[in-house]
């Protein structure tokens, strides 16, 4: 479970297939809009890593796409993902392990005059969590296919299990609902309207994570007991995201995103990106991403006693901090005037340095001050990207 948690993280940082995307997508509405096509037949291979506050994760991600360029497309991905960590929550209160998480997904998108239909189901495994969903969405153009509406569902099903604990065994349901709304407003000018709610129900705290409480009857003056969590939580979030083409076929975008939850939660996500074509099939990119949360209700860094309070919780997650990003990309399209059964290919190559700064949550490792003096917690991070695409 701790490696879901890791990897989920560092999944919404990993968007080297979205680099791709943004020439070829303003280029679309340079030429008249937007229609429902269905996506080309290609093939991906990529590898990622992420190393950062004592956590590494790495791994290689397989997509295949084909489809009869008509009506339907059909896809599969397989990645895969190590992990290990010596993060300062992990040597605090037990010892450093390696874990792995094997995931599959499958789909299918179907296309019938201006409807498109998508329908997925993923498979994740590691040894002491498992998690199966379903996603279905669909989405229609209009108004000359200056209008794009989508509408969408997931519903997934997880099994929690302790390594330590062989009977011990939870479940976790997950339901999300998704609104879209995309509008060309100039022929240079793309805007993204969206929202999200997401309702969590089951054991949704960690087995293996503690918190601590002030505790004066041992030498270091804390002890740690598990943490517990409420068994629901509903969250929204709303976003904008707008995308502006330039004369010298470069491309503009920003975005915004604000996210609320009932565990109290409230943050606010801004970035900002730019992608200019280069000669000879060169493509460079850069971005930055402002990140900032408000902590849960039932968080606190250092308890005043145990059993304090009903829910509680110590995940650095879960508390009050900021990350910065500042990310470049190049990527190099090559067989262009395609070779074979290759129409072309590219390969892309992606870093992100992550700044990570916690206001209510200290390192306790450093064990020379009363406790709650500790220095506060900030860590950076590297996340290096590398694929290959090929198209058919």
């Amino acid at each position: 479970m701790v490696a879901a948690a890791v990897t989920n993280k560092v999944s919404s940082l990993i968007r080297g297939y979205g680099l791709r995307l943004f020439i070829p997508w303003m280029l679309a509405i340079a030429n008249g809009g937007l229609a429902a096509v269905l996506p080309e037949d290609r093939n991906d291979v990529l590898y990622h890593r992420y190393d950062g506050g004592g956590v590494t994760v790495d791994g290689p991600s397989i997509l295949v796409r084909v489809g009869d360029e008509k009506s339907v497309s059909a896809w599969g991905n397989y990645y895969a993902d190590s992990v290990s960590s010596a993060s300062v929550d992990v040597v605090t209160q037990g010892s450093p392990y390696d874990e792995s998480r094997r995931e599959v997904s499958v789909g299918v998108d179907y296309l019938h005059n201006n409807i498109m239909m998508d329908f997925s189901f993923t498979n994740s495994n590691e040894d002491d969590y498992q998690a199966n969903s379903g996603h279905f969405a669909i989405n229609q153009s209009m108004f000359g296919d200056l209008t794009t509406v989508t509408l969408g569902y997931s519903y997934a099903r997880d099994t929690v299990k302790q390594n330590e604990q062989p009977d011990f065994e939870e479940h976790v349901t997950r339901q999300n609902y998704r609104l879209g709304l995309s509008q060309v407003l100039t022929k240079n000018l793309l805007v993204d309207l969206a929202y999200e709610a997401i309702t969590d129900e089951g054991f949704l705290n960690n087995p293996y994570r503690s918190v601590r409480y002030v505790d004066p009857t041992v030498p270091r003056g804390y002890s740690f007991q598990p943490e517990k969590y409420p068994n629901t939580r509903t969250s929204n979030a709303a976003s904008t995201h707008l995308m502006y083409y330039l004369p010298y076929h470069a491309s503009l975008r920003g975005q915004y995103r604000f996210y609320t939850d009932t565990w109290g939660i409230n943050a606010n996500t801004v970035e900002l990106g730019y992608t200019h074509p280069l000669k000879m099939g060169w493509t460079f990119d850069v971005n930055y991403r402002f990140y900032k949360q408000s902590k849960a209700d039932f968080y606190s860094d250092l308890f005043p006693r145990e059993n304090a309070t009903n829910f509680r919780g110590r995940d650095k997650e879960l508390s009050t901090f900021s990350d910065q990003t500042i990310g470049v990309g190049v990527s190099y399209d090559f067989v262009r005037g395609g070779w074979r059964f290759i129409d072309k290919g590219s390969l892309t190559l992606q870093y992100d340095r992550i700044f990570f700064d916690y206001s209510d949550y200290r390192d306790i490792r450093q064990q020379t001050t009363a406790p709650g003096e500790e220095p506060l917690y900030d860590f950076t991070a590297n996340v290096w990207q590398a694929y290959v695409s090929i198209w058919y």
